[in-house]
């Protein structure tokens, strides 16, 4: 597998992703994709081959960041992509002082998927652009 994970300024083809993903294979309006945070995030481009497949922004707050707009195209999905893009943020997350947990709100359907890669989920269920959500966090590192 020729897949690399790196930051990027590259918005427009992170947006181009998440365009595809969000807005035209799930019906999520362009008002909940486009949340006017992404000038603040960290953001993670996947490349498979070369080719642009997924995408994940980092939050930074006082001491955890948010893991979000998470995507990989349909043809390049079951490949590990996504995990490998959860373990990048995490990696990256691990790196910010004072950070010490990683959150996530998570679609239902991912929360097995999530929950192999150290998360656990919290609260009750949720909609979030009318898609059942779940709040995940994982524990980057113990609390000083």
């Amino acid at each position: 597998m020729n897949l690399t994970i790196e930051p990027t300024r590259d918005i427009a083809t992170c947006h181009r992703l998440r365009r595809l993903v969000f807005i035209e294979e799930q019906g999520i309006s362009l008002q909940d994709e486009i949340d006017g945070r992404d000038a603040e995030a960290l953001h993670l481009l996947a490349r498979w081959n070369g080719r642009p497949v997924g995408t994940a922004r980092i939050l930074l707050a006082a001491d955890h960041g948010k893991i979000g707009r998470v995507c990989v195209l349909a043809d390049a999905r079951n490949r590990g992509i996504g995990a490998a893009l959860i373990r990048a943020a995490l990696d990256r997350l691990r790196q910010e002082p004072g950070i010490t947990t990683a959150r996530l709100g998570a679609q239902i359907h991912a929360l097995d998927f999530y929950a192999a890669l150290g998360f656990t989920a919290e609260g009750p269920e949720y909609l979030d652009a009318g898609i059942p959500h779940r709040d995940m966090t994982c524990v980057l590192r113990p609390e000083p």
